[in-house]
């Protein structure tokens, strides 16, 4: 038989080495295929159990040679809720594994790279446990994630409240999943009042059956925070502290500080520093400040209450605020506009502050229900203290004696603010041989007075002068004693700088 031609034996050779090769690919292909099917599958088995959540994959890829996983479209609802937003979204996702660390139902991935993740916690179910499945237990590691644009939903359980929202622009995690707290650091940028946050501490364990119940713990600084978004105040805060706690319930200590702070109806710039503690209560939307501990100048204000938000997601700030160790010296540069406060002093407050959300001034805004308390008050101006002291002397009878007569000792009333406006109800201070009783008005914008009361003297009318106008005077005594006093009617109006003070007919 002959021997067929060596070309034509090489064609076949190739032929047949050309359809093995299609073969194994088209096998190959079938694998990768498969692989990647099985993969997702046991990629949504894994996220099923770790977050107790109906999984969906819009796009999943797997590459068999690199083992690289890449996909977009990741949404977990938790347990299978539709009534509530997702618990997590995620845009696009990529990570890195060997393949034998995907092997069964303990998966250990290297890198994991998340973008557009938003994590919405919702509030505490009571039932929560008797909802929970019983799927297969997976283990699960990451060593790293990193995660950009993120953001942390914290859903209230109020209606028409709307939740606390954190975007996060920045973060890495290590150590996922490994039964303990991971660690991690994030910036992120404070909307209101705008700054920059950089915080490192860790998160975790997850808890998959109250995801609120999730524990975090963290050191932070808060630097170059604008407070001029707040119509009525400037000045630029930096802060650094601590949050722990569940995520509902995230306990905050730290301390502020504000080289320039001001208020605009004054301008007067001054130093503050703050310490505080407060809540974020999860369950309402609410932050509860307990307490805030303000200093500045000579001067030191403590504040509890909470910052409250409102139905359109606005805030309003209620607080109650106290002091005994103030200076009223100290508490005018921020309200009057003159180089030196009208009046100095110890102050006793007491008041309730409540400050609604709004775009118009602070001074509009701010609403005030209180009662003062001044010790050892001395006005500033020569002028004043002159008439307080002629005051004093006529009303003990002494109208030329020089060595007669007293500075104010006492200085006390009730009072609110609304619209820029003090209103007095109350207002009494005393000097030697008198009593003063007012109420009335004071505009903080154009720094004027309309008081009205009453001046109860030790001496008689006729008492207060000298020389003939004390002979006609007598006449009249008897009209204005009342039970061993004089009264008589008065009115204080005019400028904080030129008052004027009237007898009231």
């Amino acid at each position: 038989m002959a021997t067929p031609p060596l070309g034509k034996t090489r064609r076949k050779w190739l032929i047949g080495a050309a359809i093995f090769l299609l073969i194994i690919a088209l096998g190959l292909t079938i694998v990768a295929f498969r692989f990647e099917s099985i993969l997702k599958k046991q990629a949504i088995a894994m996220l099923s159990d770790r977050f107790e959540s109906r999984v969906e994959i819009r796009d999943f890829h797997a590459s068999l040679w690199n083992l690289q996983i890449s996909g977009g479209g990741l949404v977990l609802r938790h347990h299978g809720r539709t009534d509530v937003p997702p618990l997590i979204t995620i845009d696009r996702f990529f990570a890195d594994a060997d393949l034998h660390d995907l092997y069964g139902n303990r998966w250990h991935i290297r890198k994991v790279r998340v973008d557009g993740l938003k994590l919405q916690i919702p509030p505490r179910d009571e039932h929560a446990e008797e909802k929970r499945r019983r799927a297969r237990e997976f283990k699960a590691a990451v060593d790293e994630l990193i995660c950009n644009n993120a953001e942390l939903v914290l859903m209230t359980s109020k209606p028409g409240k709307k939740p606390h929202f954190f975007e996060i622009h920045e973060l890495a995690m290590r150590g996922i999943g490994l039964g303990r707290a991971a660690s991690f650091q994030t910036r992120l940028r404070n909307p209101t009042p705008p700054g920059d946050i950089r915080a490192a501490g860790h998160f975790g364990p997850w808890n998959k059956d109250v995801p609120s119940a999730t524990p975090l713990d963290a050191d932070y600084v808060f630097s170059d925070a604008d407070l001029s978004v707040f119509h009525g105040i400037s000045g630029i805060l930096s802060s650094e502290g601590n949050f722990a706690g569940p995520l509902d319930d995230i306990q905050v200590r730290g301390q502020t500080i504000t080289p320039d702070f001001s208020v605009s109806i004054s301008g007067h710039r001054v130093q503050l520093k703050t310490e505080f503690q407060a809540s974020v209560d999860g369950s309402n939307g609410d932050t509860l400040l307990h307490p805030v501990v303000a200093r500045f100048l000579h001067s030191t204000l403590v504040a509890s209450g909470g910052v409250v938000k409102t139905e359109n997601g606005r805030r309003e700030i209620k607080l109650r605020v106290t002091t005994n160790d103030a200076r009223l010296e100290d508490l005018l540069a921020l309200a009057v506009k003159a180089s030196t406060a009208p009046m100095s002093g110890r102050v006793k407050l007491s008041t309730d502050f409540d400050l609604p959300p709004g775009d118009t001034d602070l001074t509009e805004r701010l609403k005030l229900d209180g009662n003062f308390a001044i010790e050892q008050g001395q006005f500033t101006r020569a002028e004043v203290r002159n008439k307080i002291l002629e005051l004093s002397r006529r009303s003990l009878g002494k109208p030329k004696d020089d060595n007669a007569g007293s500075a104010i000792s006492e200085l006390k009333g009730r009072f609110t603010l609304r619209n820029g406006i003090i209103d007095f109800s109350e207002l009494v201070f005393s000097v030697s041989g008198a009593k003063v009783q007012l109420h009335g008005t004071y505009a903080l914008r154009d720094e004027s007075f309309d008081l009205h009361g009453k001046l109860m003297m030790h001496a008689k009318l006729s008492q207060t002068m000298t020389g003939v106008k004390s002979v006609f005077m007598k006449a009249v005594d008897p009209f204005f004693r009342h039970n061993g006093q004089t009264e008589l009617p008065i009115k204080i109006i005019g400028s904080r700088d030129h008052p004027s003070f009237k007898l009231d007919l």
